[in-house]
């Protein structure tokens, strides 16, 4: 495995990494880091002493490759063909990671990461799979998790219907102990629970069951990720000289030019591990996004020429040996030429995959180090959680969804574009199911602001990025502007034993979380897509090309002018009634 990266930057740049190596040697920041000392980022130990287990977990984790290997093969003899996880966040980011890159070996079960509650998602992942040939994987640190219940509840319906279904023993779960969740499997009869070590948290434990138990019913190569992992471990664990450390030296680079303005990590990666960007995403947003402070991860940005990217980006290129790399070395070069940071790391294979989730995770808590936050918790993931629990309870009390301001496409697009500036960014948030079209025109719309506003452009898919960069859109810097993307939800599905469907639970959190952003001073619009959802997308990029244009022609001669303004003033904005869908079954 090689775990030497290289930086590639401007002499000022360099030695600003070459101090906070120093920084780093005379503070022993990673013999502390391994010695679990909560000082180095907070004088409180809460949330940070009990959430270290990640460091270790490798070395526990392959006193289990046996009995993993054992299940999957048990799975397969039974003759499941389709493995459904359940998980939001950090219980499915991880093994979509995997799935994406390394797929399932021959022989063994189709793994599905379901990680939304958008109606048509769900009927999309239904009718690909033979209900009574499913195991089903309800995973949830917590126990708790809405989203994860919600399905839950609404496959345990689906096998309890299906002839020939084997009603609990279709069912595994992964959870800390003692969780409702592990109560729940008892009394069902669950296949089996694995109790995950409780001192690890959700956006760190890729390489405990959260991700290995997937990739078991795979029929992947345990004990080679491990060693993957293993051998990361060990080489973070270098603290003379600190350039050989891989992890410390990422989360110096990233720590280091993220106080300097350079928040914006954007993330290039070979087509063959592209899913890797998703998992890094939650790491990064999540653990450094509080205090008004945190870098900005910009994954699956489509590329463009180096002149738009400001002085506000630190690239990173993840390439993969042997992939199809020539578009992204080009691209890559351009950006040195230019004098951008770019800190190049190789992976030989896919299964270097696990040795990158650890040397990320190293480098993210490192960063928080020289961020001053705490890199382990998440407190302003629970407030949207908070806000769309308040919404449901107004829809069991009226039958309804609260009154949603929702923008017309040229209003949202002069809302955001008159708000970008230098060191900004613009996170699109799409509740709407993906595809391949969506997904282009999603690529496009970010491409168009990219080019007019010069500003970094950031996409997720809802709910699932509130697991995510959530965090950091509303206790980070308040540098983003926020476009929602709201589909119709129809046809809709049912929660069993619920009185709202799929469809309002998607549109609450989505409601729950602009009711959060524009609370903490945040620009947030909201665009229904209404029945033309590629349409719509599409004549949102449309208004920006037009608006730029127009904005040009009204200053010749000169640059076009923004406003540094945070305002959260929602201009052109109106107020629409939202009623709950009836559902219907699949």
């Amino acid at each position: 495995m090689r775990t030497s990266s290289r930086l590639s930057a401007q002499q000022p740049l360099q030695t600003i990494i070459r101090s906070a190596l120093e920084q780093l040697a005379d503070e022993q920041v990673v013999e502390r880091l391994w010695a679990k000392d909560h000082t180095l980022w907070k004088p409180d130990p809460t949330e940070i002493d009990n959430r270290l287990g990640w460091l270790t977990v490798v070395e526990q984790m392959r006193e289990q490759v046996g009995a993993l290997r054992t299940f999957a093969q048990s799975v397969k003899d039974s003759g499941f063909r389709d493995v459904v996880l359940l998980g939001m966040g950090g219980s499915s980011l991880g093994p979509e990671v995997l799935r994406r890159a390394l797929g399932s070996t021959r022989g063994f079960p189709r793994l599905w990461v379901l990680d939304s509650t958008v109606p048509q998602v769900i009927r999309e992942v239904t009718d690909a799979v033979r209900p009574a040939q499913t195991l089903f994987i309800v995973a949830s640190k917590s126990g708790g998790t809405i989203e994860v219940l919600s399905l839950f509840a609404y496959f345990w319906e689906l096998v309890a219907r299906t002839k020939g279904a084997r009603g609990g023993t279709q069912f595994i779960a992964i959870t800390d102990p003692g969780t409702s969740l592990e109560k729940l499997a008892g009394e069902r009869g669950f296949w089996q629970t694995f109790a995950n070590p409780p001192d690890i948290g959700g956006r760190y434990s890729v390489l405990s069951y959260f991700g290995l138990v997937p990739a078991a019913l795979m029929g992947l190569d345990l004990a080679g990720l491990l060693d993957r992992g293993t051998a990361m471990a060990e080489a973070c664990r270098c603290h003379a000289p600190l350039d050989r450390n891989p992890g410390a030296y990422l989360g110096a680079v990233m720590g280091a030019l993220g106080r300097q303005g350079r928040d914006k990590v954007s993330l290039l990666v070979s087509p063959g591990i592209s899913g890797f960007g998703l998992w890094a995403e939650q790491l990064l947003a999540e653990s450094t996004g509080k205090e008004g402070k945190g870098l900005v991860p910009v994954a699956d940005e489509p590329l463009s020429r180096p002149a738009v990217y400001g002085n506000d980006r630190l690239f990173v290129y993840l390439r993969l040996k042997g992939d199809r790399n020539d578009r992204l070395d080009r691209h890559v070069m351009a950006l040195e030429r230019t004098r951008q940071p770019v800190v190049r790391l190789e992976l030989r294979d896919r299964y270097d995959l696990a040795a990158e989730f650890f040397r990320w995770e190293f480098a993210t808590a490192v960063a928080g180090y020289f961020l001053g936050i705490h890199p382990f918790d998440q407190p302003n993931v629970q407030e949207s959680k908070d806000k769309t629990k308040r919404v449901l309870q107004q829809v069991e009390a009226t039958g309804r969804l609260p009154r949603q301001r929702e923008a017309s496409v040229a209003a949202a697009a002069d809302t955001i574009l008159r708000r970008t500036a230098p060191g900004r960014y613009v996170a699109v948030l799409a509740y709407v199911p993906p595809s391949r079209r969506v997904e282009a025109a999603i690529q496009s719309l970010r491409k168009t602001i990219l080019a007019t506003a010069q500003v970094a452009t950031t996409a997720g898919y809802g709910p699932r990025y509130l697991h995510s960069t959530g965090q950091l859109h509303k206790g980070g810097p308040n540098t983003g502007l926020f476009l929602q993307l709201i589909d119709e939800m129809t046809p809709d599905l049912a929660i069993p034993g619920k009185p709202y469907t799929f469809g309002t639970l998607a549109r609450a959190q989505a409601l729950g979380d602009l009711q959060s952003l524009l609370a903490h001073g945040r620009t947030a619009v909201s665009v229904n897509l209404a029945r033309r959802p590629l349409a719509t997308i599409k004549a949102l990029a449309q208004a920006f090309r037009a608006l730029t244009v127009k904005r040009r022609r009204a200053q010749p001669g000169g640059p076009r002018t923004t406003t540094g303004t945070h305002s959260s003033s929602q201009g052109g904005l109106r107020q629409k009634p939202q009623k709950t869908t009836a559902a219907k079954r699949p």
